[in-house]
């Protein structure tokens, strides 16, 4: 707390400051990762702009805007307004089943006229910053005792349970993942976690006879894709084709038959990577890669430059966001993980999880911005 104290009464810094302290090498990273988005999406439209490349150019700068916005704004003020959000998003999360709107046989959104958004998507923002402010006041040492390691596991638990019940496994997936990053991030012994792990695996039958029938469906296909090659299978089995049609090189820029021709289901949204591959080959996929690979390592040592505690775990925690949504798309539409609806980062359509990657990268440019006090350290330092 003193540490906090003392930081927070620092001389306030100056626009100019503030800009200079922005990581603008991090954001021409996420610009041509975007812009892949862009070129990847006008391919998929035929050779079109419409209806999905110019608005997700259009998205992508306001969002870029308030990234930079973000970043002039004092770190205390996103410390004081991170337990509100997380209350206001748990508020959402609980309306959904009673005024939410539904599509594809799940509630998700919550809608007003044409405009839609899902709580789910505000949940990953409000639950980084709770965590990061509940570990700033949390002395090191009691950081392993129980009876503080219980609290995040409920902050964590609480949005699991309600967006299962949507269902929405692919959010809980990320929600679990992210709480689990920030705990040991943030010193968590790891005897927690192998604990954890083997409660897991003891819970496994309880747990999949939790399941809807459509998500034991989807792990059934998944570990055998040809048991239902025009239905549930039928969407892995695709992405498959398209990039073992890709080869090293690809077919070419608007010459993928599997985009082309309308045999992948959800190709400019979760299966975009499946595009990628199939006109630019493994050598664009892994070029793709490393991009989001020097993302992720760029924020992670951002996030061991900061002496604040908040502003290391809020950094980390929109690194990890990135981590867990490439990690999961790409093992997705290449059938090593079961298809659970998680779009890649700044490149799938869509304007939700766009905007809450954006602000969560406002979030911890923020944080770089006010939270650097030393200089470059390892990410040992939590």
């Amino acid at each position: 707390m003193a540490l906090y104290t003392a930081w927070s009464n620092r001389r306030p810094l100056t626009v100019s400051e503030k800009l200079w302290r922005v990581h603008w090498p991090l954001l021409a990273i996420v610009s041509l990762i975007a812009a892949v988005g862009v070129v990847t999406l006008y391919s998929v439209a035929g050779g079109s702009f419409q209806p999905w490349s110019e608005r997700h150019a259009l998205r992508f700068l306001i969002a870029f805007g308030i990234v930079v916005g973000m970043a002039l704004i004092r770190l205390d003020v996103w410390v004081k307004l991170a337990y509100p959000a997380y209350a206001i998003a748990l508020v959402t999360l609980v309306l959904v089943p009673l005024i939410g709107v539904e599509a594809m046989g799940a509630r998700r959104w919550i809608g007003a006229g044409s405009i839609s958004f899902q709580p789910s998507e505000f949940m990953k923002l409000a639950l980084v910053a709770a965590l990061a402010r509940y570990y700033l006041w949390l002395p090191r040492e009691d950081v392993g005792k129980l009876r503080y390691v219980l609290v995040p596991l409920v902050m964590v638990a609480v949005p699991v349970v309600l967006t299962l019940k949507q269902p929405d496994l692919g959010s809980a997936m990320v929600f679990l993942a992210l709480g689990l990053a920030l705990t040991f991030l943030a010193g968590v012994p790891m005897r927690y976690f192998v604990g954890g792990a083997l409660t897991a695996l003891a819970a496994l039958p309880l747990i999949w006879s939790g399941l809807h029938d459509y998500q034991r469906r989807r792990v059934e296909v998944f570990l055998d894709p040809n048991a239902d090659p025009l239905g549930a299978g039928y969407h892995i089995m695709q992405s498959k084709i398209a990039l073992g049609a890709g080869g090293i090189t690809g077919k070419g820029f608007v010459q993928g038959t599997q985009s082309q021709l309308d045999f992948l289901p959800e190709k400019h949204t979760d299966f975009i990577a499946g595009i990628i591959g199939e006109e630019w080959g493994f050598a664009g996929l892994m070029l793709l890669l490393i991009l989001y690979v020097a993302l992720i390592a760029t924020m992670m040592r951002m996030a061991g430059r900061c002496e604040n505690p908040f502003a290391r775990l809020a950094i980390a925690g929109s690194a990890m966001t990135f981590f867990i949504y490439v990690f999961i798309n790409l093992a997705m539409v290449t059938g090593l993980v079961p298809v659970v609806g998680i779009p890649l980062p700044l490149v799938s359509y869509g304007g939700t999880s766009m905007m809450t990657l954006m602000v969560g990268l406002g979030l911890a440019m923020s944080a770089y911005v006010h939270g650097r006090d030393r200089p470059a350290a390892s990410f040992g330092a939590f």
